[in-house]
This record gives C-alpha cells, structure tokens and sequence, in this order.
C-alpha cells in the first residue's frame, strides 16, 4: 500500500498546552482510522494537520503528488447568503449531478427534508451541519477527514453515513480519518484507531472495541513492568538497610489486581436488586399517560402532530431508552411525562412519591451558576452519598467523572461543555431523584466520560428514560426502547435493530404507495359482486375482533406494572401475554389491511 500522507516528527502548541510532541506518523491507502482521546488533547488539532488546513509549529506534512483531502472542520464555511442547493452542489448544473446516483443518495438522505431553495442563513446549525456533510461527500476525494461527522445526525442517518463510508472507496483504495464519540461508528467504519494523548498518537489495530481490549492489555503490561521494577527498588533498599542479610530474602509480589481486570468480565448491574430499591423508594405508582396528543402550529396554517393519542404506563425501576429521528417529538414526549409541558388532550397521572431529576440538551440549570466556583456549587449539596456498596462524597463522584482537583476552584462558566455537562449530571444525581430524565446526555463527551457516566449510571436505581443518538450508550445504559414514530409511541423489543428495520419498511412502503394504488384499483376492478360481499364480511368481522382486542395491551401492560419485581418467574409470565396481545392485534391490522385493499378501502 503506497504512503498519501506523511508526518515527519510534528510538534504543535496552543496556549498553555502543547498537544503533539515529535510525533511520526504515516495515512495508507486503504487506511480507516478512527481517532480518539480526551477532549482537548489534541484529536481536532492532529486531524487539521494532517489534512494540511494547519501548519504545525515543528515538522513537516507531505503529500503524495495528486492526493485531494477533503476536511469536515467543527464549523462549516458555507455563505449565509448562498441557496441549499448551491451550498451542496455548487454551480453544476441540476442535470449534471442529477445523473449521479451517488449524488442524488447523499442529497436524499442529509438534506432531503430542507428547502433546496432557501438560505443557508436561514438554516438552523444542525441542518447547516448536514449541509457542509453532504457538499464534502459530493466531492471526489482521496482522503476525507471527519470531525464529529455523526452531530445533529440521528439513528437512521448515522447508520446510512456508516454503510456510505464503508462501500465509498474499493478495499485497499482510499482513506479515512474520522473523529468521534460514537462507538458504535468507530466499529462499524475503522479498521485502526489512534489515541492522542500527552502528546503522543499512539496506534492501535481494528476498530473500538479492538482498541479498548489492546488498550487494556497494555495496561496490564505495564502494571507487571512496574511492579517488578518496584521489586528491584525494594530489594535494593533492603541490601542497602540490612547488608548481607537480604541475599536471604526472597520478597513475593503478586499482581491479581492488574489480571482480574482483563482475565473477569465486570458484573452487570443487578437490575432486580436495582428495581427493588426503586420499588422502596418510588411504590407502584410512578407515570401514566392516557391518549396524550401535542401538536405545534406551522406557517402554513396546519398543525404538525408529534404526540398522537399516546398511553403508556412507566414503571418503577424501568429503564427506557426513546428513538426517533429528528423532530419527531422525542424532547416535547420528555417535557410531557415530567409535567413541564401539559398535553393538548388527554391526561399525565404522576405518582404521589415521584421525585424528577432532569438534564436537557442545553443545560439551562447549570447557567444560573456560571459565576460560582465548582467547589461552591459542590457545597450546596449532601456530604456523602452511597453509590452501590461505597459512601463518597460529592468530590470523589465529580473525581470518578473524569474532574482533578485542580479543577475544582474554577468558575463554573469557565468549563469546557464537556466538564459542564458531566457537572450538570452529578448535581442532578445529587438531588437524589427517584426518576431521572436524560435528553441527550453524551453530546460533548469524550469515549472515555461517556464509559465512566456509564459505569456512574450502572449503579443508579430508580426509573430512567434516556432520549439519545449515541446508539452505544442508549443499548448500554437502558433495558428497553420505545420508537416514536409518526406520533405513536411502540415497544421494540429488539432493539436500535428492529427500529431501523422499521424506518426501512416504512420507507419501502411509502416508496412503494403509487404502485401499490395502481394494483388495487386493478384488482377491484376485478372483483364480482359475490366475491366484494364475502370481503366485506370478512372485514366486519376482523373490525368487531380488533375493537375488542384494543385496549388489551394496555390492561395487561398494568397488570405487568403492578407485579413484584422480584417474583421473576411471574413476570415472565405476564410479559409474554403482553406480547401476545401484542401479536395477535398486529395479525389482525395486517388482515384487515389486505382486505381493505382488495376491497379498494386503503
């Protein structure tokens, strides 16, 4: 594989911190990488200078002749003044890039939903983000580096720009660097990773998960060379106090610590231990929502429904992750089940003893304190805590968030959004709710906060629902996912799988509706008068069995709520005739779908 891109001895220094020092490096043909590290160590920094958008202070970049790169930056350089289309496509032509199949599928799928036509300044940054996005993959680059390419992008869009990544160069031809947070997207896209930190970028073979297994393993490497050198040391200061008397000795050191870490699986959270705790704390009664409907006014006079006619029970100890794409009411459903915003119809019923703890997306609360310091805000709160088996106290849990010490007199409104986002998290865990509401959480997180929140959520009981795009932290952190989907709220048992699945056969659907419209106009056309009188019987019927089975779900979703979380056996029990509810009300919408359509009904 020939060199594109070379970095001889690179040193780089931004006040107060230097991030790269002396550091060698080289981009392959066919080279996948994904780069990660704490924030502010370097990753965005080493990504500019390797895309040449940056000179270093010391060292040298070379390309190979010919190389294009093209840069994702943090911000984009796009004209306010400029139409969409332009932004993304330039001055070509409509036939001209129109005749790309490539093209058309980055357009359809970033920008599809926006004003081909309108203002680039007009745009909100999200959709500005996915502008920049689809006018640097429109291009034809031979190297692409991405800096946080998945933000503003949700589950569905994500997974599409990982296939796209993957299938968008030949094996072995090509490359990418890619910053990001998100795990599930370094698997899917990398075959190597590089950690900056200290200075140094250190490689690593495979994509994460590889990383963090090598990563480990290092550790343990270099926790037995310490030790032994610390048995040297040791040895030589006993000679040293007791003369001949310890050519005798022979010390014994063990390092079982160093081992167990890579040799035994951490223990999952006990979610029975967690949801009787819940249960104490909480009782039976935590949310209920009874045909709960929101819908916003639009510009054109019509209303856009995001909330139609949802019931849900939430239940002690639960812990429910909510997918949906963007703007399809994940944050308006969170501000409906705390109470901050009431429904246009239908009910919200709040337990008696429920104790909310909320972080939004822009971490409004924590504003109010920009001009204390962190230890002043720390003081405000209890002395000690027990989390799982340990009391600590508020600064060892701020410690255990990625926080030194050094950190702790600093001016709240000085933290980089990262230090305040995992601050905002911690004051809200000490409150002590018994039922905390997360919307997206892990923005601004680096992958080592996003495992050590993580690990802090483990051990949290109480009822949890978690609004996030981070598809490794929503599997990680909740037992079960909800879709909202066109306004109704659906139990995926399968997970981020089945949601994706959905969205795609909901999309085959509507792409397949004026087809299917032609075939059902043709075979009513066909129809006898016996044969539509036994179809209208028939639909009748499945009508009349539907209206019974309706609410049955729901009745056995309260049965289900009400069980003691500890009598497993009967909880299984019960989730299974909830799911058969389930599936024999589904087996009926698809019969009375069909019959509908030969009958020229739907």
């Amino acid at each position: 594989m020939g060199i594109l891109i070379g970095g001889e001895r690179i040193s780089h220094e931004w006040p107060g911190k230097r991030v790269l020092v002396d550091q060698t490096l080289s981009v392959f043909e066919g080279d996948r990488i994904g780069i990660v590290g704490r924030n502010g160590d370097g990753k965005s920094t080493l990504l500019s200078v390797v895309a040449g958008t940056l000179e270093p202070d010391a060292g040298k970049v070379t390309f190979r002749g010919g190389v294009s790169v093209g840069l994702l930056g943090q911000k984009d350089e796009l004209d306010d003044d400029a139409t969409l289309g332009d932004a993304v496509v330039g001055d070509a032509a409509t036939h001209e890039w129109a005749a790309s199949a490539r093209t058309r599928e980055i357009i359809a799928e970033l920008v599809g939903d926006l004003d081909w036509n309108g203002r680039v300044g007009d745009l909100s940054g999200g959709q500005r983000r996915r502008a920049d996005l689809a006018r640097l993959l429109i291009g034809d680059w031979d190297v692409l580096c991405l800096d946080e390419p998945t933000n503003h992008l949700d589950l569905h869009t994500i997974r599409w720009l990982a296939g796209h990544l993957r299938r968008r160069w030949p094996q072995g031809v090509g490359a990418l660097l890619v910053v990001t947070h998100d795990r599930w997207f370094l698997d899917e896209v990398c075959t190597l990773m590089w950690e900056v930190h200290d200075g140094l970028v250190e490689p690593f073979e495979g994509g994460y998960s590889a990383y963090v297994q090598q990563r480990v393993e290092r550790q343990r490497q270099a926790a037995v060379a310490e030790e032994r050198r610390q048995n040297i040391l040791r040895k030589e200061l006993n000679w040293l106090a007791h003369g001949a008397k310890a050519r005798t000795s022979k010390p014994r050191f063990r390092i079982e610590a160093a081992m167990a870490l890579v040799e035994q699986d951490p223990p999952l959270r006990n979610q029975l231990e967690l949801q009787r705790m819940a249960m104490t704390r909480l009782g039976k009664q935590v949310v209920e929502l009874r045909d709960v409907r929101v819908a916003y006014p639009q510009a054109n006079g019509e209303e856009l429904v995001v909330l139609d006619g949802i019931s849900w029970i939430l239940g002690p100890g639960e812990r429910v992750g909510i997918l949906g794409e963007n703007g399809a009411g994940k944050t308006t459903l969170l501000r409906v089940l705390s109470r901050q915003q009431a429904p246009d119809a239908g009910w919200v019923k709040v337990g008696k003893t429920v104790h909310f703890g909320q972080l939004g997306q822009r971490l409004e609360r924590l504003s109010e304190f920009d001009d204390w310091r962190v230890e002043e805000l720390l003081g405000r709160f209890k002395r000690s805590y027990r989390v799982g088996d340990k009391e600590q106290s508020p600064e060892q849990l701020l410690e255990r968030l990625g926080f030194a010490r050094s950190d702790f007199p600093t001016y709240v409104g000085s933290l980089s959004g990262g230090q305040r986002r995992r601050l905002a998290l911690l004051c809200v865990l000490m409150e002590e709710p018994n039922v905390l509401i997360l919307d997206e959480p892990g923005n601004d997180l680096d992958t080592d906060m996003l495992v050590a929140v993580e690990d802090l959520l483990d051990t949290w009981p109480g009822t949890l629902v978690m609004v996030s795009h981070d598809r490794s932290l929503l599997e990680r952190v909740t037992d079960d996912q909800f879709a909202l989907v066109d306004g109704k709220l659906t139990h995926c048992p399968g997970g981020v799988d089945e949601y994706l699945e959905r969205l795609d056969a909901r999309g085959a659907r509507v792409a397949a509706a004026p087809r299917q419209r032609r075939e059902k106009a043709q075979a009513h056309e066909g129809l006898s008068n016996a044969e539509r009188r036994e179809l209208k019987k028939r639909l009748d019927s499945v009508e009349r069995k539907m209206a019974k089975l309706e609410d049955e779900p729901d009745r056995l979703r309260a049965v289900l709520a009400q069980t003691d979380p500890t009598d497993f056996e009967l909880l299984v029990k019960r989730q299974a005739d909830v799911d058969a509810a389930v599936a024999r009300l589904d087996e009926l919408e698809t019969e009375w779908l069909e019959l509908s359509e030969r009958l020229g009904l739907a």
